[in-house]
C-alpha cells in the first residue's frame, strides 16, 4: 500500500506539473506533448486506483496507528473517501472531456475508446467540472499533508513514519 500511495503521489504531481507547464508555454508541438503527458499520468492514477482497490480487498485495511479520538478518525476516513473519489473521478472527467472535444486519448500508443460522443457544450461543462475537481483535490491533498505533519510533530504517534518508504539497512 505504501508503494501504491507514493506512486499515486508521483503521478498526480506529474499530471499537475505537465498541465500547469503547458499553460505557460507557446508552441503547438510542446503543448501537445505536455497534454499527452498529463493524460498519461491521469490514466496511470486511474490504473493505480484500480490496483489499490484490488490490493485493499485482498490484504484488508491496515490497523490504525496511535489512539486518535473518534472525531479525528471519522474526519480522516471521510477525507480518504473524498481523496479516493477524486482520484477516480478526475481521470474519468479528463477522458470524457477529451472525448467530448473530439480528441482521441492514447495510452502507450493505443487509442482508447471514446468515453462520450463529441459535443462542444458537454466539453465546456466537463472542462469546468475537471478544473473544479482538481482544485478540490488540491485542497484535500493540502489537508492530508497538514494532518500527516500534525500526527508527526504534535501527536508524535508514528503515522507519518508508517507511510514513509522504509530504508534498507546496510549489512556491514
Amino acid at each position: 500500500m505504501r508503494i501504491l500511495h507514493w506512486l499515486t503521489v508521483i503521478c498526480v504531481v506529474l499530471a499537475a506539473a505537465f498541465i500547469l507547464t503547458r499553460d505557460q508555454l507557446d508552441g503547438r508541438a510542446v503543448r501537445l506533448w505536455l497534454l499527452e503527458g498529463h493524460r498519461h499520468f491521469g490514466l496511470f492514477v486511474l490504473a493505480l486506483f484500480v490496483i489499490r482497490v484490488v490490493v485493499r480487498m485482498r490484504v484488508g485495511k491496515l490497523p490504525p496507528a496511535g489512539d486518535a479520538p473518534w472525531p479525528m478518525r471519522v474526519a480522516a476516513g471521510l477525507t480518504h473517501i473524498a481523496l479516493y473519489a477524486l482520484l477516480v473521478t478526475l481521470p474519468l472527467l479528463g477522458w470524457a472531456l477529451s472525448s467530448a472535444e473530439g480528441k482521441p486519448v492514447h495510452l502507450f500508443g493505443a487509442t482508447l475508446p471514446n468515453f462520450v460522443a463529441a459535443d462542444e457544450d458537454l466539453a465546456d461543462s466537463l472542462q469546468a467540472w475537471h478544473l473544479d475537481a482538481a482544485w478540490v483535490l488540491l485542497g484535500l491533498v493540502c489537508l492530508h499533508i497538514a494532518a500527516a505533519l500534525w500526527h508527526h510533530f504534535v501527536m508524535r504517534d508514528g503515522v507519518l513514519r508508517r507511510m514513509w518508504p522504509k530504508r534498507r539497512r546496510r549489512s556491514t
